[in-house]
C-alpha cells in the first residue's frame, strides 16, 4: 500500500511538473505559454512538430475567434498562413490543446 502511494504522488507530481501553465490575456491579445508572449493575430505557420502552441479547432467553446486573413493580420483574431517568417507556430491537434478556436468570417477575437 505504502509503495502504491508513493508511485500515485510521484506520478501527480512529475505530471504538475510537464504542464505548462497556459493562459490569455485578453487586452494584450496574447497566450502566455511558460515564459513566452505569443501573439493570437499576425502570421502563423502550421507545423508536426516544434510548435510554439497547440491547438484545437471546435463549433463551439473556443477560448478565441480567428479569422484567415490574406493581409491585414494585425489585430486581434486576424491572421496569415504562411510558410516562412512566421509570428507563431502551430499545431493542429484533436486532445491536449493550450487553446481551442474557432475559424469565423467575421466577429473574431477573444469573447
Amino acid at each position: 500500500m505504502k509503495r502504491l502511494l508513493s508511485i500515485v504522488v510521484f506520478m501527480f507530481v512529475m505530471t504538475a511538473t510537464f504542464c505548462e501553465d497556459v493562459r490569455i490575456i485578453p487586452k494584450e491579445c496574447v497566450v502566455v505559454k511558460g515564459n513566452e508572449l505569443l501573439p493570437l493575430y499576425g502570421k502563423v505557420k502550421i507545423v508536426d512538430y516544434g510548435e510554439d502552441l497547440k491547438v484545437k479547432i471546435v463549433d463551439y467553446g473556443e477560448d478565441v475567434r480567428i479569422k484567415i486573413v490574406d493581409y491585414g493580420a494585425d489585430s486581434c483574431g486576424k491572421i496569415k498562413i504562411v510558410d516562412y517568417g512566421q509570428d507563431v507556430k502551430v499545431k493542429i491537434v484533436d486532445y491536449g490543446e493550450d487553446i481551442r478556436i474557432k475559424i469565423v468570417e467575421y466577429g473574431e477575437g477573444i469573447r
